[in-house]
């Protein structure tokens, strides 16, 4: 059913296994790709090094001489405030192949609103199970549309996941710019209920792992799960069978 992995991590970042194990773990779920999409630079905690980008792009051509299985270098880039700005630069363009990104909650503000309603707010929101407030929810929803808007972002990754946004109008917004909604095999990021309002605005979908493990890489079991309730569009869903994603970024950089 899957046929390219497109979020998994390496010990570049948060992950347990080299580069060439999460392709060699790819070769034998029987994918014929995968992307590394290491945390982005300004996480705290498990950021990428932009000074390792070459050596890691080495790494996915060794890995994939050695394996067959196609290997992209990409980078699960933080969004890291109100007006959608990602932490790749001009001078990573030549080296990443695939863009992928989400919020983390972990990493570098640009400021102290920033700081205080991403982090703080959301955290604190979270763990006392209160429901979020109209203006958290606002917030939230603009930091989505605003990195989709101005980035060329391939695939966001599990939106909504310890952020409370409207995943509706996140979905149109990807529908408008080509950017694939991720379905995370990892963690559940939406309810049932919401999962069909986002179905419904006919935005299109990838199923990715979010491996931080080797083992992990292809693993469909919390998708199947979901599947069973929601009945996700498999025509809309990227990466299985015999279609693949139309990517931004390649489009992108054509026009450097």
């Amino acid at each position: 059913m899957l046929n390219f992995d497109f979020h998994t991590h390496t010990t570049y970042s948060h992950g347990t296994g080299s580069i060439l194990d999460n392709a060699i773990a790819a070769k034998k779920a029987g994918l014929k790709g995968i992307a590394i999409t290491d945390h982005g630079f300004s996480h705290l905690m498990y950021g990428m090094k932009r000074r390792e980008l070459d050596k890691m792009l080495a790494e996915c051509r060794e890995a994939q001489r050695q394996t067959g299985v196609k290997v992209l270098l990409g980078i699960e880039s933080n969004i890291i405030g109100e007006e959608g700005v990602c932490d790749v630069k001009p001078c990573d363009y030549d080296k990443i192949e695939i863009f992928l990104a989400g919020i983390h909650r972990a990493v570098w503000y640009p400021t102290n609103e920033d700081f205080e309603r991403v982090l703080v707010e959301n955290w604190v929101t979270q763990l006392t199970k209160i429901k979020p407030s109209k203006q958290l929810v606002d917030y939230n929803t603009k930091i989505y549309i605003n990195a989709v808007k101005n980035n060329p972002i391939d695939i966001l990754t599990h939106p909504n996941y310890c952020v409370f946004a409207d995943a509706v109008e996140v979905a149109k917004c990807c529908a408008d710019y080509g950017t694939y909604f991720e379905i995370n095999t990892k963690k559940m990021h939406l309810t049932p209920e919401e999962w069909q309002k986002v179905i419904d605005t006919k935005v299109n979908f990838v199923v990715d792992s979010d491996a931080h493990s080797p083992d992990r890489v292809g693993d469909l079991k919390l998708f199947l799960s979901q599947d069973e309730v929601v009945k996700f569009p498999k025509e809309r869903i990227f990466n299985f069978g015999d279609k693949m994603p139309n990517l931004r970024y390649t489009e992108f950089k054509k026009h450097l």
